[in-house]
C-alpha cells in the first residue's frame, strides 16, 4: 500500500510546525544571552549605544542558528513521533498497512529540504548579516584600525603608521600620522615570507609620500622586515638598499583571524574564495571543511530523523518518557561532538578533508537506517 498525499501533507505539515515552533524558541534563547555578553563587552566602552549592541545580536543570531539546525531537526523529530505515538496516530497508521518506512519518508524529505534550503539560502543571507556583524565588531568592540583582505592579484594590508616629516620648517613635530598600504603577490607558508612586496605611503588627508618596493619581507615580533628593497621618492632618483625594517602591531594570528570566516562566506562564493586563498599562498583547509560540511547538511538531517524515529517511537504506555529525552540529549551532543572533533583533525590535516566533513553524517545515518531496520523487519 503506498501513503497517500493527505496523511503525507499531515505528517509533513505537523513536523515542520514543531520544527519552527523549536527552533524559534532556541534562536530567542541564544538571543537573550548573546545580548548580556555584547552588552557586557559593550560597557567598556562609554560611546556605544544599547541599539547598536542589540542590532549586533539580531546579526550574530544566523551563525548560531546555522548550528542549532541539527539539534532543531532531531529534538522536534522525536517531539512529532512522540505525540503520534501519544494520540494512537502512528499506531492506526501501522494497522492500515503501511510500514515504518511510508510514514518515515514524508518527514524524511522535510529534512531533506530543509538541508538544501539551509545550504543554498539560508546559508547565504546568513553569511551577509555575519559579515555585518563581524565588521561592527571589529569596529566598535575590538577597535581595530588595521584592514586586511585577500584578493586574486595578492595579499593587501592597511595599517596606520606614524611618518616622518620632510618638512623643515616643522622642527617640533617630525613625525605626521599617516598609514601604508602594502601589497604582496604571493605568501609561502608555513614561514610567513611575502614576495614581491609593494608599500606605499600616504600622510591622512591621503597626500602621496613615496613607494618601496621589496623583494621578500617578513612578520617578526613588532616589526616589518624587508629585504632587497627599492625606494622612490618624488623628485628623486630610487635608491637601493639591503633591508629596511617598519613598526607594526600586527601579529601572524591577527592577519589569519582578519581573513573571512566561514560563517561570514556565503555558500555560492565559498570555492571561488578557497581558489583564491591556494593561489595566494594561504591554507584554505577550514574553508573547504565548512564548504562539505554545508554539502553534508541534507544527509545530516535525514539523519537525525532517523535516529529520531529509533528512541521516540515507543508503545504510549511505556512510560519511557524520560529515557526518550535523555537519549536523545545524548545522541545529539554526540553527533555534535564528533563533527566538531573530525573538523579539528581535517583543519589540521590528520584526515582528508572530505572524511572529516562527511563522516559525521554518513555516520549518524547508517546508524539511523540500521537502527530502523532492525525495529522494521526484526
Amino acid at each position: 500500500m503506498k501513503i497517500t498525499p493527505t496523511l503525507s501533507a499531515y505528517l509533513a505539515k505537523k513536523y515542520v510546525i514543531n520544527l519552527l515552533i523549536l527552533l524559534g524558541a532556541l534562536l530567542a534563547i541564544i538571543y537573550l544571552f548573546d545580548t548580556v555578553e555584547l552588552i557586557r563587552r559593550a560597557s567598556k566602552h562609554a560611546d556605544i549605544p544599547i541599539i547598536l549592541v542589540l542590532q549586533m545580536g539580531l546579526l550574530k543570531l544566523p551563525e548560531v542558528g546555522q548550528t542549532l539546525f541539527p539539534f532543531a531537526v532531531l529534538f522536534s523529530a522525536m517531539f512529532t513521533f512522540w505525540q503520534l505515538t501519544r494520540k494512537y496516530e502512528l499506531i492506526v497508521v501501522r494497522a492500515s498497512g503501511f510500514s515504518i518506512w511510508q510514514f518515515l519518508l514524508p518527514i524524511a524529505a522535510v529534512g531533506v529540504i530543509f538541508g538544501i534550503m539551509q545550504m543554498t539560502v539560508i546559508n547565504p543571507i546568513g553569511a551577509v548579516f555575519v559579515g555585518k556583524f563581524e565588521q561592527l565588531e571589529r569596529t566598535h568592540l575590538k577597535r581595530q584600525k588595521n584592514h586586511i583582505a585577500v584578493f586574486k592579484e595578492g595579499l593587501w594590508l592597511k595599517q596606520a603608521i606614524r611618518i616622518e616629516s620632510d618638512n623643515r620648517a616643522d622642527e617640533n613635530n617630525d613625525l605626521i600620522s599617516g598609514y601604508i598600504i602594502l601589497h604582496a603577490q604571493k605568501v609561502k607558508q608555513p614561514e610567513w615570507i611575502l614576495k614581491n612586496v609593494t608599500i606605499l605611503y600616504f600622510t591622512d588627508e591621503n597626500t602621496f609620500l613615496q613607494r618601496i618596493d621589496a623583494r621578500t619581507a617578513t612578520l617578526e615580533d613588532n616589526l616589518w622586515r624587508f629585504n632587497d628593497i627599492t625606494i622612490h621618492k618624488d623628485y628623486s632618483r630610487p635608491a637601493r638598499e639591503d633591508s629596511y625594517q617598519l613598526p607594526t602591531t600586527l601579529t601572524k594570528q591577527d592577519i589569519k583571524e582578519s581573513f573571512a570566516s566561514p560563517e561570514s562566506m556565503s555558500f555560492w562564493k565559498l570555492p571561488a574564495y578557497i581558489k583564491t586563498l591556494e593561489q595566494t599562498g594561504f591554507d584554505a583547509t577550514r574553508l573547504k571543511v565548512y564548504y562539505h560540511n554545508l554539502l553534508s547538511q541534507p544527509l545530516m538531517f535525514c539523519a537525525m530523523i532517523l535516529l529520531a524515529a529509533s528512541v521516540s517511537m515507543r508503545p504510549p504506555r511505556s512510560k519511557a518518557t524520560f529515557a526518550m529525552i535523555a537519549t536523545g540529549v545524548f545522541i545529539g551532543f554526540l553527533v555534535f561532538f564528533l563533527s566538531s572533533f573530525l573538523q579539528a583533525l581535517g583543519s589540521s590535516h590528520q584526515i582528508p578533508v572530505a572524511l572529516a566533513a562527511w563522516a559525521p553524517a554518513l555516520i549518524s545515518f547508517l546508524l539511523g537506517l540500521a537502527v530502523m531496520m532492525n525495529m522494521e523487519d526484526g
